[in-house]
């Protein structure tokens, strides 16, 4: 595990960072060059090791991300810590590109007809109009489908 001061002299290697100090001998750094809302990159980096990085929804960190979209930095390598903050970095410094949503009609051999979704980040899949499933790739809603006699209509 780095040491606090190692974690520091890593993510001050990054000049696009403020380090702003809060309570506790903790540490937040700051992106000012956020597009966003959301500046700290770095949150309550506190001596002990422990600490967070903000990466949103990154699909790359969804696994150990909270739902406040923060990644436990606490027993990261030099290699990952500098990794999640540019990601973090790149993150909050890239437009959201506006998605069309993507909707695709599935039918079944008694002629059931499913709607498969592409909607906020997610694949959902809708009977009438009722949601019915949701998943987090267009291969998992697919398999899904599939498993359930539905195939793509033309």
């Amino acid at each position: 595990m780095l040491t606090f001061e190692q974690k520091q002299e890593i993510i001050e290697s990054f000049p696009q960072l403020t380090k702003k100090e809060i309570s506790l001998k903790r540490v937040n750094y700051h992106f000012e060059g956020s597009l966003y809302e959301k500046s700290i990159v770095v949150e309550k980096l506190h001596p002990n090791g422990n600490g967070f990085v903000f990466v949103g929804d990154l699909l790359k960190y969804e696994k150990e991300a909270g739902d406040n979209g923060l990644v436990n930095i606490r027993d990261y390598s030099e290699e990952a810590l500098r990794e999640i903050v540019r990601d973090a970095i790149n993150y909050l410094s890239e437009e959201e590109e506006e998605i069309l949503p993507i909707v695709e009609t599935w039918t079944s051999r008694e002629g059931t007809k499913l709607e498969l979704e592409f909607n906020d980040r997610s694949w959902n899949i809708y009977h009438q109009g009722n949601l019915e499933e949701s998943f987090g790739t267009r291969e998992d809603a697919v398999a899904y489908l599939r498993e359930e006699g539905f195939q793509l209509s033309k």
